[in-house]
C-alpha cells in the first residue's frame, strides 16, 4: 500500500448518527427526486396528450398504447426479477461469493457494526453481502426493494482501505438502500424509455395520413426526441444527486466524513495501482461503472497524485480542475457520478461542521482556485464549446443555408460542405503545432487546472508501455503508459483508419508492451485524461507514428469535395 497515510489523521465526531447540513445540493432528497421525476413525467404526459389530439381518429394510438404497455410490463418484471438476474451474471462474470456478517467482521469489525446499526435503526432486512475476489477496489448495490438489496464489494476494498474507510464505503452503499435509489432510478428510466417510444411512434405516423397530420406528427416526433434528450440528462443529474446524498448519509452514520474522503482517493489509487499490473483495464470496473461508488474512468488523476505525492496537500491540487475548470462541469453533465474534487469538498464541509480537521487541505485548494486566471478559464469557454461541436454546427448551418437557397441540390451539398469545414477548423484547434512539445510528467499534466478536452497540449513523456487501453478487447490499438508519477492512456490512429487500428492492435501492440518508450502527443483532460499519440519510439529503436490530424484533414477535405460535387450536379 501507499505510504501517504497521515499518522495523525483527524478523529471522528464524538457521536455517530449526527445531523449535518447538506453541502451545496438540494436539502431534501425526496423533494429533489420528486421534482426531477415530475418534470420527466410531465414531458411524457404532454407528449401523450399531444399525440391523442393530433391524430384525432377513433383509435389513434393503439400501436403506441401496446408499445407503452409492453414497456411498462417489461420494466415492472425486470424491476422485480433483475436482482436474481444480476446474481447470476455476477456469479458468472465475477465469481461473486455470498458471505455472512461474521465474515465481514473478520476483515472490518467497524463495517459489521455499521451494517447492523443501520439495519436496526432503519428497520431494514440485512442486505445480501457479496465479495468479488478482485483486487480492483469497488463497491456497489443493486436490487428492487430495500429489503431485497444486495451489497457487493471487491476484495481490493479491504486491501487498500483501513477499517474506518471500509466502514464509510459500506455506509455510503447503505445510504443508496435506505433512499430507495435503485427503485427511483428504475421508474425514472422507464419514463425516459416511454419518451423514446413516443418519438418512434410519432415518426412512423408522420409517414401517412393527410399532410396536416403528417406535419403535426413530425413536429411531435421532434418534440419527443428533444424531451428524450432532456430526460436523459435529468436522469444523470438525479444519479449524481443521489451520490451526494449517499455520501452525506455515510458522513452522518459514521460521524467520520474524512474517512470517506480518504476512501475515495484510495479507491482511485487502487484502481491506478492495479491497472499498472494488468495488460487490460478491469472488466469488473468497466462492467459496474454506473453502479460503483467511484467512476473508474475518473481515477487516473486522483490515483496518480496519491501514488507519488509526499503530502495530502499535493493530492488536493489535482482537484482544481474538478472544482474550477468549466470543462469539468460540462463533462460531468454526461456522468452518473460527481467529480471527485466536488465530493471531497462536500465531505470537507461536513468535517468542518463536526469540528474536525480537513484532509487534503481543501481550504488551500479553494484559495488557490480563486487565484486562477479567470479569463483563461472562462473567457473563451462558450466559444470553445461551440468549436467542440463544430461538425454538428457546420452540418446544421449548411442545411439551413441549403433550404434558404431554394435549390434542391444545395439542400444536400451545403450540409456536407459545412460538415467538412467544421472538421477541418476544429482539427486546427485540437491539434496545434507539436514542435513546441516539452518534456513533462503525467502528474504535472494532470495537475494543470486549465487543461481542456478541446485544445490539446503538446507534450513529451517517457515511460513504460504496460498494457492495452480497452477492457476485454484483445485487438485494441490504444495503450497504457506508466511513468514514475502515474499512468496515462495513449490513443493511436492509423493512417489506414479503423482497419489499420485493428491490424496494429492484432499484430504489433503485444510486442510493444513492456517496452520503455519516448512518446509525443497532445494531452487532453475530460472525465478521464488521455493523450492523442503523435509518435512513439522504443528503447530498441522501433518507431510508431499516429495520424490523428491526418484523418481529420482527409475526412474534412473529402466532405468538402463531395459537397462541391453535389452542388455542381
Amino acid at each position: 500500500m501507499n505510504n501517504n497515510s497521515n499518522p495523525e489523521q483527524p478523529q471522528r465526531a464524538s457521536g455517530m448518527g449526527v445531523k449535518l447540513a447538506l453541502a451545496g445540493i438540494a436539502g431534501n432528497l425526496a423533494l429533489a427526486s420528486a421534482i426531477t421525476m415530475s418534470l420527466i413525467g410531465g414531458m411524457v404526459l404532454v407528449l401523450v396528450l399531444g399525440l391523442v389530439f393530433i391524430t384525432g381518429s377513433e383509435n389513434p394510438g393503439a400501436g403506441f398504447a401496446i408499445a407503452v404497455a409492453i414497456t411498462l410490463i417489461f420494466n415492472v418484471a425486470a424491476f422485480f426479477i433483475s436482482p436474481w438476474l444480476m446474481d447470476l451474471s455476477q456469479k458468472w462474470l465475477y465469481k461473486t461469493r455470498w458471505v455472512s456478517i461474521t465474515d465481514i467482521a473478520e476483515q472490518s469489525p467497524e463495517t459489521a457494526e455499521v451494517i447492523q446499526r443501520v439495519c436496526a435503526d432503519k428497520k431494514l432486512k440485512q442486505p445480501r453481502l457479496g465479495i468479488i475476489d478482485d483486487q480492483n477496489p469497488t463497491a456497489f448495490t443493486y436490487g428492487s426493494l430495500p429489503n431485497s438489496a444486495r451489497l457487493v464489494v471487491s476484495q481490493g476494498l479491504f486491501t487498500y482501505l483501513e477499517d474506518e474507510e471500509v466502514a464509510a464505503v459500506y455506509a455510503h452503499e447503505l445510504g443508496h438502500i435506505v433512499h430507495w435509489d435503485f427503485a427511483v432510478m428504475t421508474v425514472a428510466s422507464t419514463m425516459i424509455q416511454i419518451c423514446y417510444l413516443i418519438y418512434i411512434f410519432a415518426r412512423r405516423m408522420g409517414r401517412r395520413g393527410s399532410q396536416k397530420v403528417r406535419d403535426a406528427m413530425q413536429t411531435a416526433a421532434l418534440v419527443a426526441y428533444i424531451f428524450y434528450i432532456i430526460g436523459s440528462y435529468l436522469l444523470l443529474y438525479l444519479s449524481r444527486t443521489r451520490e451526494y446524498f449517499a455520501d452525506h448519509f455515510a458522513a452522518e452514520t459514521t460521524g467520520n466524513p474524512n474517512a470517506l474522503s480518504r476512501a475515495l482517493v484510495k479507491i482511485a489509487y487502487g484502481i491506478v495501482e492495479e491497472g499498472s499490473r494488468q495488460e487490460e483495464p478491469s472488466r469488473l470496473l468497466e462492467g459496474t461503472r454506473a453502479l460503483g461508488i467511484y467512476d473508474a474512468k475518473a481515477a487516473a488523476s486522483t490515483g496518480t497524485a496519491y501514488r507519488i505525492a509526499s503530502s495530502p496537500e499535493k493530492i488536493g491540487r489535482v482537484f482544481l480542475w474538478d472544482m474550477f475548470n468549466p470543462w469539468g462541469w460540462w463533462m460531468e453533465l454526461n456522468s452518473t457520478h460527481p467529480l471527485t474534487g466536488k465530493r471531497v469538498r462536500a465531505l470537507s464541509t461536513y468535517a468542518e461542521q463536526l469540528g474536525l480537521a480537513i484532509e487534503f487541505d481543501i481550504g488551500k485548494v479553494i484559495g488557490e482556485g480563486k487565484t486562477l486566471n479567470k479569463k483563461r478559464l472562462y473567457g473563451s469557454f462558450f466559444f470553445d464549446v461551440f468549436l467542440f461541436s463544430l461538425e454538428f454546427v457546420g452540418l446544421v448551418g449548411g442545411l439551413i443555408l441549403g433550404i434558404a437557397s431554394g435549390y434542391g441540390q444545395f439542400v444536400l451539398a451545403f450540409p456536407v460542405i459545412g460538415l467538412g469545414l467544421g472538421i477541418i477548423i476544429k482539427a486546427f484547434v485540437m491539434f496545434p503545432n507539436y514542435e513546441r512539445a516539452r518534456e513533462t510528467e503525467v502528474l504535472e499534466l494532470m495537475s494543470d487546472p486549465y487543461a481542456s478536452p478541446l485544445r490539446g497540449q503538446p507534450a513529451k513523456l517517457t515511460g513504460n508501455l504496460i498494457g492495452r487501453g480497452q477492457a476485454g478487447y484483445k485487438f485494441g490499438s490504444d495503450l497504457k503508459l506508466q511513468d514514475k508519477t502515474g499512468m496515462l492512456y495513449l490513443r493511436y490512429s492509423s493512417r489506414f483508419g479503423p482497419i489499420g487500428n485493428f491490424l496494429f492492435g492484432m499484430k504489433r501492440v503485444q510486442s510493444l508492451i513492456g517496452s520503455t518508450v519516448n512518446t509525443k502527443g497532445w494531452f487532453r483532460r475530460g472525465i478521464a485524461p488521455w493523450m492523442d499519440l503523435i509518435q512513439l519510439e522504443t528503447d530498441s529503436g522501433t518507431v510508431v507514428n499516429s495520424y490523428h490530424r491526418f484523418w481529420s484533414f482527409i475526412l474534412g477535405g473529402g466532405a468538402i469535395a463531395l459537397g462541391l460535387l453535389l452542388a455542381l450536379v
